[in-house]
Formats: structure tokens, sequence, C-alpha cells
């Protein structure tokens, strides 16, 4: 079986093709237009992006949506993580602007969250939330990762998600929390499909 995914991250890819390949999938990337993300909530997001490849391929399609979200903040940058920084913003730029905003602020608690989406051919819809808890450090540290990773330190690794290999960043991320549960659903959901 084919399952369409809502990225053109080849990693991201990867990763799904290790989830989803026991089950008997065959991972690939579509081609669309970006989705706008008018969601007001993670869920939200990754629902308009995977009903928007569902509508071109007909098949099973998965997305994804994911953001920091930081407790002294009210949560913030939350689905607007990707254009905290405004449009065209570099990462350093986005967690720049995220330690000014929390310059002397003591609670530094946030976490990483991802909702993912997998829709199938006959518009039935599931949908599973990851999440890792960590707090924002005063100051960046380590060379790998993107987006807010050097600032974002994981208690579970007792590193930053920059100074983590991707295997050890992959083995507590919310994306894959949020994909593995997702992949649980829908091998319940298929087994009661072959016992109906």
């Amino acid at each position: 079986m084919k399952l369409i995914a809502a990225t053109k991250n080849k990693n991201k890819i990867r990763e799904l093709e290790e989830i989803f390949s026991p089950l008997g999938f065959s991972v690939e990337a579509g081609v669309f237009d970006d989705v706008e993300e008018t969601g007001e909530t993670f869920e939200e997001n990754s629902l308009l992006k995977a009903r928007a490849a569902a509508k071109i391929y007909k098949t099973f399609t998965i997305a994804d949506d994911s953001g920091l979200c930081v407790e002294a903040l009210g949560g913030r940058p939350g689905v607007y993580s990707a254009r905290y920084a405004g449009e065209g913003a570099s990462d350093r730029d986005k967690y720049e602007k995220l330690l000014s905003e929390l310059s002397g602020e003591k609670n530094r608690r946030a976490k990483f969250v991802t909702a993912a989406s997998l829709i199938f051919p006959d518009g039935r819809e599931i949908t599973a939330v990851g999440e890792v808890l960590g707090f924002i450090t005063q100051a960046p540290a380590g060379e790998g990762g993107f987006g807010y990773d050097p600032v974002f330190f994981c208690p579970e690794l007792g590193k930053t998600f920059a100074e983590a290999t991707s295997e050890e960043k992959n083995s507590v991320s919310h994306r894959s929390r949020a994909m593995n549960k997702l992949a649980d659903k829908l091998k319940t959901m298929l087994k009661e499909n072959e016992e109906d």
C-alpha cells in the first residue's frame, strides 16, 4: 500500500518509512503546493495538510505540524513557531527572539509538540499528538538539529537537541512519538478491517 506524506523533507520520509513499512506501506513524498496553515492548533494544521494531499492522491496520506510551546509566553510561539520572527527569518533569528523575550524570566519550561494526521482513501481520519518536555537554555548550545534545537534542553538526553545525534533526538522526539502513536492506531484499525 502507498502512503503519501505531505512533506519535502527527506529525513522525515526516512523516519516514516521506518515506522510504517512494517505495516505494509511504502512512503512517498507528495508533490503539491504548500498548504496555508490557518488552523489554531497543531492538529488542525496537520489535518489541513493531510486532507489537501488526500484530495490529490486518493490514497493513504499523512501530514504533521510541529512547534515549540513556552510556558512563560502563554504557549507561544506555538503554531506560529516557523513564522515567529517574521517571514524568511533564519533559525538563529527565531531562537534569538525567543531568548530575548525570555530575558530575566526564571520559568524556562517548554515543550515541543507534534500533531500527526492520517487520512484513509475512504475519508476516515486519525490523529495523534506527541510531546517532549524540556526547558529553554540561557544561550544556544550545539551545532546539530534545526529550528529551536540549540536552545531546547531535553532532560531525557541531558543536553540540547542541537547537541544530540539524530539517533538520540529521534529516540525521544515529539515527531517520532506522534508517528508511533499514529502507527499503533492504524495497526488496530487495519486489524479490525481484516476481522470484519
